[in-house]
């Protein structure tokens, strides 16, 4: 896997904890929220609840679309690898070259 997806797949794994974090906490919020606010809060409440929802689901299908590509991902690596191990070893050869390079520069 590339740098560029890994990085981008850790931001989409970030994303997706911060976001469930946010749900849990408008959840305990919507929870603790005084009873006998008038009916304009009640209908503010239901549709709030209803974002909650489509928020939490949204998250739930973001999360199993990672897990997918993920899984994906090193399968395909791994049947490159199997197809292809001399080149796998060089290019790995290579990385270690060059992560070596760079951290003797320091």
């Amino acid at each position: 896997m590339s740098d560029t997806t890994q990085e981008n797949t850790s931001d989409t794994q970030r994303l997706a904890r911060d976001l469930r974090l946010l749900v849990d906490d408008t959840e305990a919020l919507l929870r603790h929220a005084v009873r006998d606010a008038g009916e304009g809060y009640a209908e503010a409440r239901v549709r709030l609840e209803q974002s909650l929802r489509t928020a939490r689901e949204r998250l739930t299908d973001l999360e199993e679309d990672v897990s997918r590509r993920l899984r994906a991902a090193g399968q395909a690596t791994d049947a490159y690898v199997h197809e292809h191990p001399w080149q796998a070893v060089g290019v790995g050869a290579g990385l270690g070259l060059l992560v070596g390079l760079l951290i003797s520069r320091r």
